[in-house]
């Protein structure tokens, strides 16, 4: 990794220095009272949500190996500091502040991830495209030039070398002493459970930290069938890196698995298929065949670490990202069950409350809002995964705009397989225009999230594409009222414009659209104000760990 700098913090009458992962020259960092003020303000876009579940249907040996899983969880985040920020250490003990502590610890950083990485405090510069992944001096042309043979690997650290050259390390070199605790406390937990397939999975994901080689552990992983607990762990999503969107953080979910739910979703995987060859796109860009192995599952999550920890939280996951695997062996949707309802319950019911019209508040229900998700994660899927142009992966066609049109992607097609599902009588609880409805609101919610992230960019795209489709309208009170046949009509002609997009690479196109349409007008701006001063929350953050867990 590049040596990090140091930062000089004034606070009070005292003069500090901080380690941070900036490669610029030492700054003065003021804590102003003003920014005091600021910083209480910006922590009540987070509400306080307790992670547990019902330790009472859990066995002894399940107990011992949930403690030790958090606990290897917990290493991931000591990674994703680095890879995000630097030591937070020295910046934690300057900060008397408890809000700016706390800011601090949530975005691991000093940079606001729900106001697009703005700095939190004066003397900060802007956050490095590339984060901690990348010289912060780094240019698009040299690294473009830069013929490496580890250019492209999405487990290595990139820094300078003593001349200046690009040099890349992998993370399990970088990461050594970390790599090594989190693999020992994964496999003092194999020899603990009972459970052969946890315990398989167990012993691989240690080596595969151990090795950056992952494939044989994400196999072994979608392998696991009837295991009641699960953890998800090691260097998965590139989000973090804007800068080429290649270098996957650190993170770690630990999962009870809700064994009652999951089974109820089980049955929509074997439509895949089918509903792959009826996509609203030419054939050309539904030629690819989907599996239908893939799995649905239900979790109480107990514990989230580094990347998924990091400003909004995530609620539901589609793994593995590797697409050769995906097509051989499929994937699996995880949906978090418990942070969901704690989302629906504090964020977007009371959202829908102020801005979706009287009549249709009825429409605004949790087993929507579960469905939604639930079908986003499984829309990822689907589509192709190469270029019909010259074959090459969409998602290095795509590079850096690949994760916010994704996402674009995911949200409409997921609408579009509910309605579908509706239309084949597979779904029947609810109504069509409940999830519309919940979607619309759900909107609302995650374009609070800002232009930093990829799911924020993912869901103004949508939503200004689907107000010049006439799909919803906004009266005078400033109510927005779903209109049900013009919403069937904009979800297929956006779905398969995105699916075009993905299949021809179209990467200045894609970069052009996210730059004019990806975009809050002022409408929506004021909208969104008016949620803000109501004291609705943006986001979650999370009482977690073993004591809240009684273990």
């Amino acid at each position: 990794m590049r040596t990090s700098s140091i930062f000089c913090v004034a606070i009070g009458a005292s003069l500090l220095f901080v380690s941070c992962n900036n490669d610029s020259k030492p700054v003065a960092i003021q804590e102003t009272k003003a920014e005091s003020e600021l910083l209480h303000d910006s922590i009540t876009q987070y509400i306080p949500v307790v992670l547990t579940t019902d330790t009472s249907k859990l066995s002894a040996e399940e107990k011992q190996v949930l403690k030790l899983l958090i606990r290897a969880a917990a290493v991931m985040d000591k990674i994703f500091w680095k890879e995000a920020y630097g030591n937070p250490d020295s910046m934690l003990t300057a900060l008397k502040d408890s809000a700016a502590r706390e800011f601090f610890s949530i975005n691991y950083g000093p940079w606001d991830r729900l106001d697009g990485n703005n700095p939190c405090l004066k003397g900060v510069g802007p956050k490095p495209a590339g984060a901690n992944f990348y010289p912060s001096d780094i240019t698009e042309e040299e690294f473009k030039n830069w013929t490496h043979p580890m250019r492209d690997n999405p487990y290595s650290v990139v820094s300078r070398g003593e001349t200046g050259n690009l040099m890349a390390t992998r993370y399990s070199e970088a990461f050594r002493d970390e790599v090594a605790e989190a693999a020992g406390l994964l496999r003092e937990a194999a020899s603990i459970t009972t459970d052969a397939e946890l315990k398989f999975y167990l012993e691989l994901r240690a080596s595969a930290l151990e090795t950056d080689i992952y494939g044989a552990s994400d196999v072994a992983w979608l392998g696991m069938k009837n295991n009641h607990l699960d953890i998800i762990i090691g260097p998965i999503e590139n989000y973090e890196d804007q800068f080429a969107g290649i270098r996957t953080a650190h993170e770690a979910y630990v999962l009870v698995k809700d064994m009652e739910w999951s089974k109820r979703l089980e049955r929509y995987t074997a439509l895949l298929p089918d509903l792959q060859t009826k996509l609203p796109v030419d054939a050309a860009y539904r030629k690819d065949k989907v599996g239908s192995q893939s799995q649905l599952a239900a979790y109480d999550v107990v514990y989230y670490a580094g990347d998924c920890n990091s400003g909004s939280k995530t609620i539901a996951v589609n793994l593995p990202n590797d697409e050769k695997i995906q097509q051989e062996h499929g994937t699996r949707r995880s949906q978090l069950k418990n942070a969901m309802k704690a989302k629906y319950d504090n964020i977007l019911s009371p959202i829908a409350d102020e801005l979706i019209v009287p009549e249709q508040r009825q429409n605004i229900t949790f087993n929507a809002f579960f469905g939604n998700v639930m079908f986003h994660e499984v829309a990822h899927g689907l589509g192709v995964k190469n270029t019909i142009t010259d074959g090459s992966s969409v998602s290095k066609a795509l590079a850096e705009q690949h994760s916010a049109l994704e996402e674009a992607k995911a949200d409409v097609l997921g609408l579009w397989l509910v309605t579908r599902l509706f239309e084949m009588g597979e779904l029947t609880e609810g109504r069509i225009e409940d999830h519309y409805v919940t979607f619309v609101a759900g909107i609302f919610r995650s374009c609070r999230f800002g232009a930093s992230s990829a799911h924020g960019k993912a869901n103004m795209m949508t939503f200004n594409f689907l107000q010049e489709r006439n799909a919803f309208t906004r009266n005078e009170q400033g109510k927005y009222q779903v209109n049900h046949a013009e919403m069937i009509k904009a979800i297929d002609e956006l779905a398969g414009r995105i699916l075009k997009l993905q299949g021809d690479g179209a990467y200045q196109e894609v970069k052009n659209i996210m730059a004019t349409e990806a975009q809050i007008g002022d409408i929506l701006r004021g909208d969104i104000n008016r949620i803000n001063q109501l004291g609705i929350p943006t986001d979650v953050v999370f009482r977690q760990g073993e004591k809240v867990l009684g273990l």
